[in-house]
């Protein structure tokens, strides 16, 4: 869903109080939790983190799933164990309502794009 927001806090206010909203609070909190340098904000009309080269992932609340978006995927999990039973596009891992966060590995993922991120590695589409 997009959202017409300035801000972070306006994003979030604006998020409809059921499974998306605790699963993307989840995952923003993983991306907090390894990605103390970046900064919140929108961009696109969803959430994103970044630093001053640009924007390192992205969240966002979908009508079915909630998308994290991380740029080309098959670059930070080349053998797809880390996201192995996720619903996975060429950019972005899609968690529906079923999907327990805790439950997968996705914060070891998040935690290698970021670090790839970080040594300069290109991690685009």
């Amino acid at each position: 869903m997009q959202y017409d927001v300035q801000t972070p806090e306006e994003y979030l206010s604006r998020l409809e109080d059921d499974w998306r909203r605790d699963k993307l609070l989840e995952l923003r909190e993983l991306i907090l939790k390894h990605g103390p340098d970046l900064t919140e904000g929108i961009d696109y009309k969803m959430l994103s983190y970044r630093d001053d080269r640009g924007i390192a992932i992205a969240l966002n609340a979908q009508k079915h799933y909630v998308s994290l978006y991380v740029g080309d995927i098959a670059k930070v999990d080349a053998d797809g164990t880390l996201l192995a039973g996720l619903n996975v596009g060429k950019g972005c891992i899609r968690f529906n309502k079923s999907v327990a966060v805790a439950d997968t590995r996705i914060e070891e993922f998040i935690r290698r794009a970021l670090d790839m991120w970080r040594r300069g590695e290109d991690i685009e589409c």
